[in-house]
């Protein structure tokens, strides 16, 4: 189950979730009363229909026991005698007597297809997750859900892209070139009547919309990443209608989002650090170096080597962003290292190849989870628009942390043009007597801990399980008994470990994911 969540994460690239860092954008203070209305018309003016219950097409969910329907929510919340939407649900239904109620998931992103995680409970320690209805859904917009946003299906093709690091100015203008084209194609995309439509209050009013139909009078939320500030919003929007909460990867609610992305880069270096340090305990089969610091030397010299010549079509951004599965999951180490590897001892970039088009394909609607992504994060809350200043922040942070800057920044360049107007401000998370079980690793580089002290020190009754010195972003049931056994005890009873004094502090401490063997794959 980790592969397919980090496959989840590596295909939306930088865009996990999100923390913060100086940057100049100003920290939203209330809640937007345009997002709050819309929320209010999802409960008062819409009435939703039962779910038909059908077959499921995907082979895990009908292997864990799932059924799949659709259900219909307004295009517009705030006009809910309007245009329709359907979003895809699946439901893998209690076992035996005891019906503890429903279990929403989200696996973040924004953009990510979420209907797997129906039988995401069958990985929960014992016989706890069994007493849910665990229900997956495909966010407005994506996957399965119609309509599907998508814009521009070879935008990632290999051999199309410049290298990220600006050394001349043609670099910047093609990357310029590329995000405001790519904006207006979703702004002319088949799809682009949900451009405006697109924000994290949206979903939570599809939530309250699925909870109707449903026929549930409160419901409980395992969400990751992305997924843990959707559960933010919800439960400051409706906290009436939570009931048990658990966070993987916890998005701190203050930098919603320009701010949050630039946080990641300073938290992907410490991430990709580790990474360096097990590459070079391998230097005798990896032949990276010897040193974390050699390690680092000899990946930069291979990306600026491929930005001037390609190698088996691999150029400087695809390595990048090859590399980056690094940064998230631990347990993606040896392949990542294998393909810089190869490069270093062959002079080849074959698994380079693979991995990057696995993850960036060009089939019809390829570019789906990039695009819902945009639409959320372009929307959620204002973004720079002006071009001078976006350059002069990659710049100055890109001195001190340079894997990760410049290829965050231009994945999220098309939010200075997106077509549709962002909200005025992003919702502010209550500080609430709120019972949650937060999951973080020390060193996550999509989310970093700071995010998940923030939401422990709002949600007043939650307890935060700290994965110590780990890298692995949302990496719960991954087989850490420590942490397994209390998301498990939590479920089955709803009492929490015990909270322990102060703010920017975990609870409990546990080991983190596993790291690899040292060395090459098997």
């Amino acid at each position: 189950m980790p592969t397919r969540l980090a496959v989840v994460g590596a295909t939306l690239a930088l865009g996990a979730a999100l923390v913060g860092a100086p940057v100049a954008v100003a920290t939203p203070s209330s809640a937007d009363p345009t997002a709050v209305s819309r929320i209010t018309a999802a409960t008062s003016g819409f009435a939703a229909a039962p779910i038909a219950w059908r077959r499921c097409k995907d082979d895990f969910l009908r292997d864990a026991g799932a059924r799949c329907g659709m259900l219909t929510v307004p295009l517009d919340h705030a006009n809910p005698t309007g245009d329709t939407i359907r979003l895809a649900v699946s439901r893998v239904k209690h076992r035996g007597s005891k019906d503890r109620g429903v279990m929403f998931t989200n696996p973040g992103g924004p953009g990510g297809s979420g209907t797997f995680l129906a039988g995401y409970g069958q990985f929960v320690p014992g016989k706890a997750a069994r007493t849910y209805d665990w229900i997956g859904m495909d966010p407005r917009g994506v996957g399965a859900s119609r309509p599907a946003l998508t814009c521009d299906r070879r935008y990632n093709k290999i051999g199309t892209r410049p290298p990220y690091v600006p050394t001349r100015d043609a670099i910047i203008d093609r990357w310029v070139a590329r995000a405001e084209a790519y904006a207006a194609d979703c702004g002319t995309s088949a799809a682009a009547e949900l451009l405006p439509h697109m924000k994290t209050t949206d979903t939570v009013a599809d939530l309250e919309l699925l909870r109707e139909a449903l026929g549930a009078e409160r419901v409980s939320f395992y969400g990751l990443s992305y997924g843990t500030y959707i559960a933010q919003v919800y439960a400051t929007l409706h906290p009436d209608r939570l009931d048990r909460l658990v966070l993987d990867g916890v998005v701190d609610p203050r930098k919603v989002w320009y701010a949050a992305n630039a946080g990641q880069n300073v938290a992907f270096e410490r991430a990709i650090t580790a990474f360096y340090r097990w590459a070079a305990r391998g230097h005798a089969d990896l032949r990276l170096g010897r040193t974390a610091v050699k390690v680092e030397r000899t990946y930069h010299r291979l990306l600026r080597r491929l930005a001037r010549k390609p190698v088996n079509g691999v150029g400087a951004a695809e390595l990048s962003d090859v590399a980056l599965g690094a940064g998230y999951a631990a347990f993606l180490w040896p392949e990542v290292a294998a393909a810089l590897s190869e490069i270093v001892t062959k002079g080849t970039a074959r698994l380079a190849r693979r991995a990057y088009t696995d993850i960036n394909p060009t089939t019809p609607g390829a570019d789906n989870g990039y695009a819902a992504y945009l639409a959320t994060i372009c929307t959620d809350a204002p973004w720079p628009t002006d071009l001078a200043v976006l350059l002069a922040d990659n710049e100055l942070q890109d001195q001190r942390y340079p894997f990760g800057t410049w290829p965050n920044g231009w994945f999220n360049a098309p939010c200075r043009t997106w077509p549709a107007p962002p909200a005025s401000a992003a919702v502010e998370v209550a500080t609430v007597a709120r019972p949650a079980l937060l999951i973080n690793e020390t060193f996550d580089g999509a989310t970093p801990i700071e995010g998940a002290y923030e939401v422990r020190r709002r949600f007043t009754q939650s307890v935060l399980i700290e994965g110590v010195r780990g890298t692995t972003h949302a990496g719960s049931l991954s087989g850490v008994r420590c942490v397994d056994r209390r998301i498990a005890a939590y479920l089955g009873t709803g009492r929490l470990p015990q909270r322990r004094p102060g703010d920017a502090r975990s609870d409990v401490r546990c080991p983190p994911v596993p790291k690899p063997p040292v060395g090459l794959p098997d």
